[in-house]
């Protein structure tokens, strides 16, 4: 059993990971900004507390990660304002690793996005320009951390149902895949120690995902 930390408790992916991982034997804490979100966060079998990742230092992060095994992020912006855009997705993602490595945590998935890299080739002038941006520095200064990360990178997410069934994406320009199906990936990386130190760019596929997830790593 590990315990786990979301960031992001109340996402449509958290939603779906959280169960899953309590499900495994594991103990998650659901971290959410709106004391609305308690309820449903509860009701996936996790812990939520409440506490807005914009406005906490590296120190109150800390805290929270405090006493974990893994650090889970899904938290997001959730794209229309630029300036919260960077944020949540750059500053409050860049503090939570720093923080992660205060508590002396080790192991640390994030959930980007399929393309996220400094070369993107987002347009400026694109409204995902702000979002491409701080993904690419938060993911790298991820890279840089001595922290055990894995970085996910789904394709366009969808409301779909969970196939279980992934690509491991070779075209970073195309593909979508269920939130569901990522939720399931962030859980499998999460068992998978060896997962650590890699990007795994995925779309929906025909290939199981313990079956996908064993061929990419073996590369």
């Amino acid at each position: 059993m590990s315990r786990i930390v979301i960031f992001g408790g109340h996402g449509k992916v958290a939603l779906l990971a959280s169960p899953l991982l309590v499900a495994a034997g594991h103990q998650v804490t659901g971290i959410v900004r709106n004391p609305d979100h308690v309820t449903d966060v509860a009701a996936t079998g996790a812990a939520p507390v409440v506490a807005d990742v914009e406005d906490l230092s590296v120190a109150g992060l800390t805290e929270l990660v405090r006493g974990h095994d893994a650090v889970l992020w899904s938290a997001g912006a959730g794209g229309g304002n630029p300036a919260r855009t960077r944020a949540v997705d750059r500053d409050a993602a860049i503090a939570s690793m720093d923080a992660t490595v205060a508590a002396g945590v080790d192991r640390y998935v994030m959930v980007s996005y399929l393309g996220a890299r400094r070369d993107h080739g987002v347009d400026p002038d694109s409204s995902f320009f702000p979002y491409a941006e701080a993904k690419a520095e938060a993911d790298e200064h991820l890279r840089a951390s001595p922290l055990a990360w894995t970085i996910l990178g789904p394709g366009t997410l969808t409301l779909g149902p969970a196939t279980g069934r992934v690509e491991i994406a070779t075209n970073p320009a195309s593909g979508s895949v269920p939130r569901a199906d990522v939720a399931a990936m962030a859980v499998a990386v999460l068992a998978r120690p060896e997962s650590a130190h890699r990007t795994i760019p995925f779309n929906s596929g025909e290939v199981p995902i313990p079956d996908a997830l064993d061929a990419h790593l073996a590369r």
